[in-house]
């Protein structure tokens, strides 16, 4: 099964593009994204360890809707401080907590642990992984490494000695980025998306809504799609998370890949296919109001 959807669905730039200007007073964000896309990636998590009451509300808004899940990223403590601290145990425990409301609801599909391109094959890198996976192992735990040393057998290897699956990324090129292709690691296929607005990535002086402004083309989207089902026949169940979030242009992607993956037109809100014409050529509108 291949699910698609965003990284996130918080973004000050997508009113009035994503989501209506004017909203009815049960609207929630993520229910109404639910009617689109098939799963989310919650990144929030990255950034601030979530509230239990936040999680809960998100299965909540989502009551009605079985078939949608959910990912979430660990936090950043755990991927991007120099080393693990020494209470990371509890750390652990207190972030499995709070997204308890998604896990016993089956909703929670994946954790995914992203760490940064200077995070290259090690020894201690290793044991950082493994001890990793001790915390998190009663999830499914998805690696997104971005340092081309990952990739070769005797890191492939370890991997999956681990239990880990490892993620497919898409970025801009560089030497020391990941392959397009490498053999399957793990049970659970996982592209990530994160455009190829290649001047802004290499630019240090570039925010993050500028490294991720990127929308990619019908050609490219084409490509990604063959990817991505060169990545589902390897694994039962695959998900493609579009990042290139800013002004909307993840939902768009993922509009015309699902369109695509299913060879037929998909629902799109009215808002978003005024601002991206080209989402006339796969997508149909629906009423909106039952949607608020």
């Amino acid at each position: 099964m291949i699910r698609t959807g965003t990284a996130g669905w918080s973004y000050a730039d997508w009113e009035g593009v994503v989501y209506p200007r004017h909203k009815g007073p049960s609207f929630h964000p993520l229910r109404y994204l639910s009617h689109y896309i098939e799963c989310v990636e919650v990144n929030s998590t990255f950034y601030a360890h979530p509230a239990r009451d936040v999680v809960a509300g998100w299965s909540r808004v989502l009551a009605g809707r079985p078939n949608f899940v959910i990912t979430a990223k660990v936090h950043k403590d755990f991927t991007h401080a120099e080393s693990l601290a020494a209470d990371a145990e509890v750390a652990a425990r207190s972030f499995l907590a709070a997204l308890e409301p998604i896990l016993t609801s089956q909703r929670l599909r994946a954790l995914l642990a992203q760490f940064p391109v200077t995070f290259q094959y090690g020894a201690s890198e290793l044991r950082r992984l493994s001890r990793l996976h001790a915390l998190f192992g009663s999830l499914p735990l998805v690696l997104e490494l971005r340092h081309a040393s990952w990739f070769q057998p005797p890191a492939l290897n370890a991997i999956r000695g681990l239990g880990c699956s490892l993620a497919h990324i898409d970025l801009p090129a560089a030497w020391n980025h990941p392959p397009t292709w490498f053999p399957p690691v793990g049970g659970i296929g996982y592209l990530r998306l994160h455009g190829r607005n290649k001047a802004a990535w290499f630019d240090p002086r570039a925010g993050r809504d500028q490294k991720y402004d990127y929308l990619y083309t019908e050609a490219e989207v084409g490509e990604i799609a063959a990817r991505t089902q060169r990545i589902a026949k390897e694994h039962d169940e695959t998900f493609v998370i579009t990042n290139n979030h800013f002004t909307g242009k993840a939902l768009v992607n993922a509009l015309q890949l699902i369109a695509r993956l299913r060879g037929q037109p998909t629902l799109a809100p009215a808002e978003l296919a005024h601002v991206y014409p080209e989402l006339s050529r796969c997508t149909r509108h629906g009423g909106q109001q039952e949607l608020f």
